[in-house]
């Protein structure tokens, strides 16, 4: 019998994650998950040329990754990971 093991896809730790309140209370569960996956596997969202190559760097250089994303509802919502690694937030813009 073989065993596959699924291959992490993630590009960098997430440390903890953190939703605030209000996008928790606009973003279902499955897609606050959906979209921490796509942050964490290095799909920047909405982000223009400039962010986008602004987070490849901070993938090397171990700096602050901003990803924006629209959600089904169309509410503009950010995820950040700190450049520790240690945390990451999903939130609404006007919460930063």
């Amino acid at each position: 019998m073989t065993t596959t093991v699924k291959r992490n896809e993630y590009l960098f730790p997430l440390g903890s994650v953190y939703v605030t309140r209000g996008a928790k209370e606009t973003t279902s569960l499955e897609e606050i998950m959906s979209l921490i996956s796509r942050h964490a596997s290095g799909d920047w969202g909405l982000l223009g040329e400039e962010d986008w190559e602004a987070n490849e760097q901070a993938l090397i250089h171990g700096m602050r990754l901003l990803s924006a994303y629209k959600t089904r509802e169309g509410r503009r919502v950010w995820i950040i990971t700190e450049s520790d690694r240690l945390s990451t937030t999903f939130l609404l813009p006007e919460e930063y």
